[in-house]
């Protein structure tokens, strides 16, 4: 299948400046706009993805994760608040590997997907992962046994949590969010990645960001939904263009 690829950019623990050497991999997300026969005709196409490792081996340092979506799936996540979705429409230049007007016209209409839904959406995957963390919610996270045996949890997952604090709130009160992450707040992360922490301070953190989180989707500047209008527009005018390119 021929896909348009219309951005290519880094995302993941690289972009957000919280990485660790040896060891993360890299994560990439791309967006594409598919042949017009899987949109209109009997073939049906989402996602793609690219991996160093056979599927089932877990990533190890240097490794790549690439996910290609298709443009109108991406277009639903990111107006859904998906915190990973929105990366894209806020990564630096020197973290974009390959771009396209129209991938520039998605970066620069950013704010039809920005609303109280993203916030909503920060709230519920930080809540979420903060359960696990506890314990309280499906078992104590601890996909990775070195880190837990090294430090008594998984400093890493526990370090995604206080960054969806961190962000969310930002995106909440600001309308941006900051690639790579404000340098106070990589240090936080930093440090709990690297055991400075222990689980405790995370968790009473991760309970003043939630706390505060849920306050700024009443005080926040976002509007309370998505432009589902400027995106449908946006939508239409890249597939046809696309299409006939």
């Amino acid at each position: 299948m021929n896909l348009n690829i219309i951005l290519r950019a880094v995302v993941g623990s690289t972009i957000h400046g919280t990485n660790v050497a040896q060891q993360d991999d890299r994560d990439e997300m791309a967006i594409a706009i598919e042949p017009i026969e899987y949109v209109v005709g009997l073939r049906h196409w989402e996602t793609t993805v690219e991996r160093t490792q056979p599927e089932g081996v877990k990533s190890g340092p240097g490794d790549l994760d690439l996910v290609i979506h298709s443009l109108r799936k991406y277009c639903r996540l990111a107006a859904r608040g998906n915190p990973t979705m929105l990366l894209p429409l806020f990564v630096p230049e020197h973290g974009i590997i390959y771009i396209t007007d129209i991938g520039r016209e998605l970066i620069a209409r950013r704010s039809m997907f920005l609303s109280v839904e993203c916030g909503k959406a920060f709230l519920g995957y930080m809540k979420a992962q903060k359960s696990r963390l506890e314990g309280t919610q499906g078992g104590r996270h601890g996909t990775r046994p070195e880190l837990v045996e090294k430090y008594g949890f998984d400093t890493k997952y526990a370090g995604h949590v206080i960054r969806l604090g961190f962000q969310g709130m930002e995106l909440m009160t600001t309308g941006h969010l900051s690639l790579p992450m404000q340098k106070d707040h990589c240090d936080d992360v930093l440090a709990i990645r690297t055991g400075k922490w222990n689980l405790d301070r995370v968790l009473n953190l991760a309970g003043e960001l939630e706390h505060a989180l849920r306050d700024s989707l009443d005080t926040g500047p976002l509007p309370e939904h998505p432009d589902e209008a400027a995106i449908n527009n946006f939508l239409c005018n890249a597939y046809k263009s696309g299409w006939s390119s």
